[in-house]
């Protein structure tokens, strides 16, 4: 069995990073890991060109996902932070970089990092 190459671990952690804060969000429908998957399948393209990019694949995953729910379903995912105003989705930073994490421009602070927003906005109901 050959061992897994540092670009499809790096795609599965990013897949799983995002998953994760799909379900945080209560989001993770079949249609929505859809999307997930075909950004993991670009990104497989984008870092076989450029393979120095490998480190920034949970990011560029994150905001393929965000991106493609803003145009189907509305932005995602929604500041915890903010209680007031009008809701507003946090970002990704660095756009391009190692370490993603959810940032609110509006209060100026780092909610959570990718893969972690259950930390942020509390856990799941139980069903």
């Amino acid at each position: 069995m050959e061992p897994i190459s540092p670009l499809e671990q790096a795609l599965h952690a990013a897949r799983a990073l995002v998953l994760a804060d799909l379900v945080a969000g209560r989001v993770a429908e079949a249609d929505v890991v859809s999307l997930v998957e075909d950004s993991v399948a670009q990104r497989r393209w984008w870092v076989e060109q450029w393979p120095d990019g490998v480190h920034f694949v949970a990011g560029l995953v994150a905001q393929d996902v965000q991106d493609a729910l803003l145009e189907r379903y509305g932005r995602w995912p929604l500041c915890p932070v903010c209680g007031s105003g009008d809701p507003h989705a946090l970002e990704v930073e660095p756009e391009l970089g190692p370490d993603p994490h959810w940032v609110c421009h509006q209060a100026g602070v780092k909610v959570a990092a990718v893969g972690l927003l259950d930390s942020a906005i509390g856990p799941a109901p139980s069903s």
